[in-house]
């Protein structure tokens, strides 16, 4: 299968690309700089060369394919209605141009769609009230052309897809311990946080691509409820230093970060069930906590990075998808 994939030198991406040419694809990468385009062909990827917003350049990697990955995403993350704006004007771009071909047409978005408090099912439709309901309005725009002869279906990613050179939510945690000299987590520390390795999810995405019936909605998320209060006791124990419960107002003080205290508060646990048994896919790799005693986020360059992230004020949103 020759695919067309947007996202593919972000943080996910990389190992999506590496998993669809192993497995005897053909990859065809969106890069919108020569850094991209280098990042791709190092993957045994062809670049194509364009942004999310070259709509033209996005028909035209279509047109081309045999299915299409949609996982960039970006825009202004204090203006959520230019996010779905931007999404959406893409998803309709790829997805028009596969009207009526019965190719496939993969897209992104979030377990944090989902109702906060209990674990939420592939079947639950997402919240409008949720913490990233920006994201709904791309899963219904894709989910759309399942109506008109397109294989369209949608990935929804843990808000932590762990493995190396991770700078999303966990360094963040790491960096304010460090600086702290305590591992901290909001409350009683219960609350759960779906987690999923990056080579289990690059295998979901191709499997995604290969084989899921149109109108698919599935989760990546190798484990559904890892409580935070067990993340900072393993950040504690690597680091040598304390823990502590903190009020959400302390936690922002601590993170450095308003954002990053309100989404350490979510208790989202998803179940990845459905999506096990409908595609034979399961989880292989480290657990969350796994990585965290034999990974690479202890180490400098990874402490730099997340300061260089996460501080000062910056969103999360940025971070937590590919």
């Amino acid at each position: 299968m020759h695919v067309f994939v947007t996202g593919g030198t972000g943080q996910t991406g990389p190992a999506v690309v590496a998993e669809f040419v192993a497995a005897g694809h053909t990859v065809t990468g969106l890069a919108r700089s020569d850094t991209s385009a280098a990042r791709l062909e190092s993957l045994g990827a062809t670049p194509h060369r364009g942004c999310l917003d070259d709509l033209d350049s996005l028909r035209h990697g279509a047109e081309a394919a045999d299915g299409v990955l949609h996982m960039a995403y970006g825009g202004d993350y204090a203006d959520p209605d230019d996010l779905i704006r931007r999404d959406c004007a893409a998803i309709e771009a790829l997805g028009q141009t596969l009207a009526g071909s019965g190719k496939p047409f993969v897209s992104t978005s979030g377990t944090l769609v989902t109702r906060a408090g209990r674990v939420s099912t592939e079947q639950d439709a997402p919240d409008p009230e949720s913490v990233a309901a920006f994201r709904i309005p791309g899963e219904q725009a894709c989910l759309g052309f399942a109506d008109l002869g397109v294989r369209a279906g949608v990935v929804r990613l843990a808000p932590t897809v762990h493995g190396p050179g991770d700078y999303g939510f966990i360094p963040a945690l790491i960096a304010a311990a460090r600086r702290a000299g305590v591992s901290a987590y909001i409350g009683d520390g219960i609350n759960r946080w779906p987690a999923i390795h990056r080579s289990d999810a690059a295998r979901l995405f191709r499997l995604a691509l290969e084989k899921a019936p149109a109108g698919s909605v599935l989760h990546g998320a190798g484990e559904s409820a890892v409580t935070i209060k067990s993340i900072a006791e393993q950040i504690a124990r690597n680091l040598g230093v304390p823990t502590t419960s903190l009020t959400l107002e302390q936690a922002t003080e601590h993170l450095g970060n308003p954002y990053l205290a309100a989404f350490f508060s979510l208790d989202v646990p998803v179940s990845s069930e459905h999506t096990q048994a409908l595609l034979g896919w399961a989880p292989k790799h480290a657990t969350l906590l796994e990585d965290l005693k034999t990974g690479d986020y202890f180490t400098p360059e990874a402490g730099k990075r997340a300061e260089e992230i996460w501080l000062p004020h910056h969103d999360p949103h940025e971070h937590s998808q590919n």
